[in-house]
């Protein structure tokens, strides 16, 4: 019996069956069966043409979708079932991590939420809202009850969850419904525990709403319907819950201790009534967006109105309470079916939006219109040889390759001046004395236009003007797993709009690109194409990892307030762009149970993330699970780290040059790979370790798999070939080459790695 059982259902619309047929043919799982309910003859051929190992059901034309779901899933073998849209697609590797998560649930639980990406006849890959609350979840099973703020506002898609396949055989009438939604909202409302996999799993298409037929007002009205009906349902649970509590106590029960359970009187729990207070606000929520964003003709319009006006006051829970401010006053005139004040609030938002918009565009325009002219006069004024202008990440402040170079230069060539461009909100975090200017400002534009050098670890904005006597260094911010620049053609789920055009120009201002391998100088080449001349000189942030001493890494590992004989282990996972914001995709605070007392986990969030919510403020109270995200520089957590579990960041190839163990947790490598684009297979060619799940992440850990004999084999050959010119001089050959024009036979030639020494290990260290 397969664990998965992933029933394709509906028609071959705009042929999107065939590319979803093709992946899944292409990566079959042993644990997962796939049947193919397939609506229409098209459906059929390309089923028949694309499919041939897998079950194909031939359903007839004008089958809706909830027959085709029911038709799928009574062949189905499974113990669960993922419903998948025949316009939709899947992740690669997305069943096998469904299955493997679902493998691991307790027989109580009936639904597993899971995250998605939407695309639309315009984009494809647009990260979900779900991420963070399914992470909220964790890996427990949970009653929606004590869920419901979460569960209750995942994306109303089948396609997003699978059900326990006794759970659909248990309540298929109550789930058969071509109503998508109301189908996605009730079996939350009939599950016993719901489970969630914060992982991306599903690829929900949006059609163009002028390919489909036109929406009729009946099926405007069909919202408020579903809303009434769920709303129901819910009241029907809550008083079976009650009953159920009631029967209990009487029956010799002490009653529940729990305040969240129904009482036992009979009438429900506060967390029961959650559920409802929920539900109710999704429901008001909803019509309000739809009345405002749909168009509607004037009495389509008003019938919708005075029917969600209805359901707003009929299903109100007694305890509501409006929330305040604009959206108080749009559901007060929504209970009062005030349709023509509601009109004409709206009317007024609306002006006074645009108001606002054409004052601040104004000033906008006045202040660029200022700026632009005092840059253009700053231009004309000699460039000075000794002002040198430094920025990194987007103007984060002091750190990566321009911070080491700035302290190298400040060593080797005191007469250049550094100014460093940082934001208003990272200004007080400067170390002190160092001179800066804010963006915008009247002293950033004349730095900018007369100084000599222009370092930066990203691109400068697109009106900085390259003066012929400058010089621009482009340093990177790490070695490129991924692919970048102009190879994110073919991804535009990770271009996320991307002006090339614009992106082209800036690379055109590049005098020198700095590489720490030959890997990356040929990416770079191939990424960035123009004549910059490529510096094989080693990244000059990875110096410290030979020049840091046993006392070093002491004082980090006593700042970090890492005990001495325990052994830390640096968890720093990278950005997805197909997820909306960051959450551990390890259940961070089992890991650290499992690896017991001696160990320490330092879990950095990636910079993208900065000002994002941290999920891990629960698990700092232990002192075994250490939030990082905000430490800076990142160098002294590697240095700290007696190992390092990562995916596909960056890190990875710095943190070789300490020769200490690195671990892969590849989860969703496929979905990464597929989405992102990859310039080499990780998987093949690894650092050391490859866990695909936790469990395996674990027993590498808690074993000697993570330092062991092939672990260090494949972290020499990884070595080899990524940390080819890293040697601990590297911002020296920098500084001598750019700055000072020495020619490349005069620098200090790169150390063979076999020659090297790496920073004591904190073993070592201590």
């Amino acid at each position: 019996m397969p664990e998965l059982s992933v029933i394709v259902h509906g028609p071959n619309t705009q042929d999107r069956l065939t590319g979803l047929l093709v992946s899944l043919a292409a990566h079959p799982h042993p644990d997962v069966e796939v049947i193919v309910a397939a609506v229409g003859p098209w459906a059929q051929e390309t089923a028949r043409a694309y499919a041939p190992e897998m079950l194909v059901l031939p359903l007839p034309d004008g089958t809706d979708d909830a027959a085709a779901r029911s038709a799928g899933a009574a062949r189905a073998s499974g113990r669960w079932l993922h419903f998948v849209h025949a316009k939709d697609a899947l992740p690669v590797g997305g069943p096998r991590m469904v299955a493997e998560r679902a493998a691991e649930l307790p027989d109580e639980v009936d639904v597993l939420l899971f995250d998605h990406v939407r695309s639309t006849w315009e984009t494809s890959g647009l990260p979900s809202a779900d991420g963070p609350r399914l992470a909220r979840a964790g890996r427990a099973a949970h009653l929606l009850d004590d869920l419901a703020r979460s569960a209750l506002r995942i994306t109303p898609l089948l396609g997003n969850r699978a059900l326990r396949t006794s759970f659909w055989q248990a309540h298929e009438p109550g789930l058969t419904t071509p109503d998508e939604p109301y189908a996605a909202y009730a079996t939350l409302l009939r599950a016993d525990r719901i489970a969630a996999l914060n992982q991306v799993a599903y690829e929900h298409h949006e059609l163009r709403p002028e390919s489909l037929p036109p929406v009729t007002a009946e099926q405007h009205y069909s919202l408020v319907d579903r809303y009434e009906a769920l709303l129901a349902l819910a009241q029907t649970r809550a008083a079976s819950r009650a009953t159920a509590a009631s029967t209990a106590a009487t029956a010799g029960s002490a009653g529940p201790t729990n305040p969240a359970a129904p009482t036992s009187t009979g009438s429900p729990g506060p967390t029961t009534r959650a559920v409802h207070a929920v539900l109710y606000d999704v429901m008001v929520r909803d019509c309000l967006r739809t009345f405002a964003r749909t168009t509607m003709p004037d009495p389509v319009a008003r019938e919708f109105f005075r029917r969600a006006a209805e359901a707003a006051v009929r299903r109100r829970p007694p305890e509501y309470r409006r929330p305040a401010g604009p959206e108080g006053i749009r559901r007060a005139l929504l209970e009062e079916d005030a349709y023509t004040r509601y009109r004409a609030f709206q009317a007024a938002n609306r002006a006074r939006r645009a108001a606002k918009s054409a004052v601040r565009d104004r000033r906008r325009q006045v202040a660029a219109a200022l700026g632009d002219r005092h840059y253009r006069k700053a231009l004309s004024r000699p460039v000075d040889p000794n002002l040198a202008v430094f920025a990194a990440y987007w103007n984060r402040g002091v750190a990566c390759n321009p911070a080491a170079i700035a302290a190298k230069l400040t060593e080797l060539a005191p007469q250049v001046h550094p100014v460093w461009v940082v934001t208003p909100e990272n200004a007080p975090l400067l170390p002190p004395h160092t001179d800066h200017v804010l963006p915008g400002t009247r002293r950033y534009r004349e730095v900018l236009a007369t100084a000599k050098y222009l370092v930066n670890n990203v691109n400068f904005p697109n009106a900085i003007v390259k003066r012929p006597d400058a010089v621009h260094l482009q340093t990177h911010h790490g070695t490129p797993l991924k692919r970048m620049g102009v190879d994110q053609m073919e991804f535009p789920a990770a271009a996320k709009g991307l002006d090339f055009e614009a992106l082209l120009a800036r690379i055109d201002k590049w005098d020198y690109s700095v590489s720490a391998n030959s890997h990356s100088t040929r990416m770079w080449e191939r990424a960035y194409p123009s004549r910059f001349v490529s510096l094989d000189h080693g990244y000059p942030r990875n110096d410290v990892y030979y020049t840091a001493t046993a006392a070093d890494i002491r004082t980090i590992r006593d700042r970090l307030g890492i005990p001495p004989n325990r052994r830390a282990i640096l968890y720093a996972p990278t950005h997805r762009d197909y997820e909306a914001g960051w959450t551990p995709r390890l259940d961070l605070a089992t890991l650290a149970d499992q690896l017991g007392e001696d160990t320490v986990l330092l879990v950095r969030g990636h910079y993208f993330y900065d000002g994002t919510p941290s999920p891990l403020t629960a698990l700092r109270r232990s002192g075994r699970v250490i939030d990082v995200s905000a430490y800076d520089p990142v160098e002294d957590l590697s240095l700290a780290a007696d190992a390092l579990v990562t995916d596909y960041s960056s890190i990875m190839f710095d943190y070789a040059n300490l020769d200490r163990p690195i671990v892969v947790f590849a989860d969703d490598w496929e979905t990464y790979r597929s989405t992102r684009g990859v310039y080499f297979d990780l998987i093949a060619e690894p650092p050391g370790q490859v866990a695909r799940t936790q469990r395996e992440l674990t027993e590498i850990l808690t074993t000697t798999a993570w330092r062991d004999e092939g672990a260090t084999k494949a972290r020499a050959a990884f070595r080899r070939r990524f940390c080819e010119y890293d040697d601990g001089r590297a911002a020296e050959r920098v500084v001598r080459r750019v700055f000072l024009g020495e020619s490349e036979d005069a620098l200090p030639p790169v150390t063979p790695l076999e020659e090297r020494t790496p920073a004591p290990s904190p073993e070592e260290a201590l």
